[in-house]
């Protein structure tokens, strides 16, 4: 049969992608690749030379972000559920995996870690690939050209940033590999990570002409600079142990974001579960959620297990706050209020119980509750959430900012000071006035554990701070020799995620972290 220059282009498109998921060991994404239906996808018959092509390879870009609140972990799992069982700060009842994590018993073999490396590697495969293919368009405007490679190098970078911050030394791959010869990659350091792909990544993205927000959810301007901001304050501290310099780096991607607008605050922290409100207002960048496509699964797992306040018919109850990670929030935080982050009683379904019980107008729940993922609609009636998933909101930078600031200057200036205080006045609490430096630094960590909780933000905080704030005592401690509320106590071996098991099997030249 004969075969067009068109079709071998596209088959080759195809077989290097698959080649390269095959190569890390994604047997089981091979196999789903393979018997996919195309639907509104890149075919054989596509017309690679095409401003839709080009879009389409932009796109694809985005597939795995949603490894970030995938399900996974076995019943009531999702990812977003690991670094928060790492924390200590969560339990998750009769959850699959919830019991390894928080006794820090997990090996090389947990579900949660493979799908992370999975799910990051695949993202840069189809990165990498949408790298080339948009550059050999010909038809594309050079400001398009460049507007949709800064979408796709900004989720490179991203997808390494969390590689290198859960497993340290991690392979460089910045081109598909085209046979198994080439697959066999060592690790190469996390500083060359950061100074070779993320941080040049960013930057050239930084100079193209995207738009400030993005109201559709792909990437804006705006979450460069605050994906850039978090980037340099990590860079900054643990373990690349930057300094001053990346503090100051990182201040000045913030300050742009508080400073320019276009985010805002919302009023009321319920705004945030409001469906209406995605990709608005205080919203950055998000994990995309639809009914009709691919709903929240964290809306059901954060549910109370077999309470029958939902349409769902699973409750799961599988990502649970711990009541002494809630009761150390300051004495008058608005956020620990009744249905604001936490909840302790919500009305039981008529499915659950008949008409004339009490239990319908209120039920106990007999614990907190995480509120953020709480999606009154699904909840109710149709048990199919479409709220997104938050990777960046303006809280985030504003703290981020104040932590920057602070180190970057010897001391609070104004904006850090007030960046602080905004978030405090909306938890209905007083204003932070000291100026010493490791005061105020203190004081903007522990913000960040009460205001970004269960975001997949406290992990990455202890790991590059080393430093974990004891509930109890209200204290921080070192984050090795700390002893979390389950009685477990962290270690070196804790400061990394073990390479998966799988990767070791097929990769050679793959060597185990410390402690596994």
């Amino acid at each position: 049969m004969y075969h067009s220059k068109k079709d071998t282009t596209m088959k080759k498109i195809f077989l290097r992608t698959l080649l390269l998921v095959c190569s890390l060991g994604v047997v089981t994404a091979c196999e789903d690749f393979l018997d996919e239906n195309p639907t509104g996808a890149l075919t054989t018959e596509s017309d690679v030379s095409s401003v839709d092509v080009a879009r389409a390879f932009a796109n694809s870009a985005y597939a795995r972000i949603t490894v970030l609140n995938n399900g996974g972990g076995g019943w009531g799992g999702n990812n977003a559920s690991l670094m928060e069982f790492m924390t200590g700060k969560a339990d998750g009842n009769s959850q699959t995996e919830a019991f390894k994590f928080n006794e820090l018993t997990y090996d090389a073999r947990a579900f949660y870690i493979d799908n992370f490396w999975r799910g990051m590697y695949e993202g840069i495969s189809r990165c990498n690939l949408a790298l080339i293919k948009i550059s050999e368009i010909p038809s594309l405007t050079e400001a398009d050209r460049a507007n949709m490679l800064a979408e796709v190098r900004t989720m490179r970078a991203f997808y390494y940033f969390y590689l290198v911050r859960m497993f340290g030394d991690v392979p460089k791959i910045t081109e598909n590999p085209e046979n198994l010869s080439e697959v066999q990659a060592s690790r190469s350091p996390v500083k060359e990570i950061y100074d070779e792909i993320i941080i040049p990544d960013l930057l050239e993205a930084e100079q193209s002409s995207l738009p400030w927000r993005d109201t559709g959810g792909k990437i804006s301007m705006g979450a460069i600079k605050a994906l850039l901001a978090d980037v340099y304050l990590t860079y900054a501290g643990y373990p690349v142990q930057g300094g001053d310099q990346f503090y100051a780096e990182s201040a000045q991607r913030s300050q742009q974001v508080i400073e320019q607008g276009g985010y805002t605050l919302f009023p009321e922290y319920t705004d945030m579960i409001n469906p209406a409100n995605r990709n608005q207002g205080e919203f950055i960048l998000q994990v995309q959620h639809a009914k009709t496509i691919r709903e929240n699964g964290l809306t059901p797992v954060t549910l109370p297990a077999f309470r029958g306040i939902a349409a769902y018919t699973d409750e799961y109850g599988g990502l649970v706050p711990r009541s002494e990670f809630v009761e150390s929030y300051e004495a008058g935080d608005k956020r620990v209020q009744e249905k604001q982050y936490y909840y302790t009683y919500y009305k039981g379904h008529p499915n659950d119980y008949p008409e004339g019980d009490p239990r319908r107008d209120s039920l106990h729940l007999g614990g907190y509750y995480i509120y953020k993922y709480f999606d009154q609609q699904a909840i109710n009636l149709d048990s199919r959430s479409e709220l997104n998933f938050t990777v960046y909101r303006l809280a985030d930078v504003m703290l981020m900012y104040a932590e920057a600031s602070n180190r970057a200057e010897g001391g609070p200036n104004a904006l850090a000071m007030a960046s602080l205080n905004a978030i405090r006045a909306r938890a209905e609490l007083p204003a932070v006035t000291t100026t010493n430096v490791d005061e105020f630094e203190q004081a903007v960590w522990a913000e960040r554990y009460f205001e970004l909780a269960f975001e997949n933000k406290m992990w990455f905080d202890m790991i590059r701070t080393r430093k974990v704030r004891n509930d109890i005592t209200k204290q921080f401690e070192d984050f090795v020799g700390y002893t979390n509320l389950f009685g477990k106590t962290f270690t070196e071996a804790q400061l990394l995620f073990p390479i998966p098991q799988r990767e070791i099997d097929n990769n050679r030249n793959l060597t185990q972290n410390p402690g596994f």
